[in-house]
């Protein structure tokens, strides 16, 4: 009987612990919060479109011998979208 109590006391001892562990250190577990995705999903934008329009660009320009032109124009076009991406997401509600 008295093996049963120390095991409950025990038990009990522990769940406060790990109780006070998490509030201590907060819930690190689980996704991050939405406005995290949002600042790596318009980071991704405002580096993947114009490196991907310059990339690109610089390949149809070697190909087609119009070398600057292209890459400039498919740059600009990238920024251009790069911006009307952030701006849509912008709009999103981080909950």
């Amino acid at each position: 009987m008295a093996d049963d109590r120390q095991n409950d006391d025990l038990d009990l001892r522990i769940a406060k612990a790990r109780a006070a562990e998490e509030a201590r250190a907060g819930s690190t577990g689980g996704k991050p919060a939405k406005g995290y995705s949002q600042g790596s999903r318009v980071l991704a934008e405002l580096i993947g479109a114009p490196l991907g329009g310059g990339v690109i660009g610089y390949a149809l320009d070697y190909w087609l011998g119009t070398k600057p032109w292209l890459m400039l124009i498919l740059i600009a076009l990238a920024v251009v979208v790069a911006f009307r991406n952030i701006f849509r997401i912008s709009k999103e509600r981080p909950e």
